[in-house]
């Protein structure tokens, strides 16, 4: 099965996401997003990051957890959105 590990940077409004995630066949096996953001709860990031593992390497998926999980854990941000992580990640998939 193809291993891929793809990598994105976004700047958003107010930070730097930077995405890396490794893929095997179509799906996330591993997700770690880095940068210069801030997230509250302090361990959403770690749980973002949970929930991508094994979620299909495709928008429409990657948007539905991302969203659910912003939702249900009521994460906030400062200068950056839901719609910037779902940007980074998908310039990652796109390898743009």
């Amino acid at each position: 099965m193809a291993v891929r590990r793809v990598v994105c940077e976004r700047k958003a409004l107010k930070g730097l996401i930077r995405v890396s995630l490794t893929i095997v066949g179509d799906v996330i096996e591993e997700a770690k997003i880095t940068g210069d953001f801030f997230l509250y709860p302090e361990d959403a990031l770690w749980l973002l990051e949970e929930k991508l593992k094994g979620v299909r390497a495709d928008v429409d998926s990657i948007r539905r957890v991302l969203e659910e999980t912003f939702r249900d854990l009521n994460i906030t941000t400062a200068g950056c959105s839901v719609e910037d992580f779902v940007l980074a990640m998908k310039c990652a998939l796109e390898g743009v």
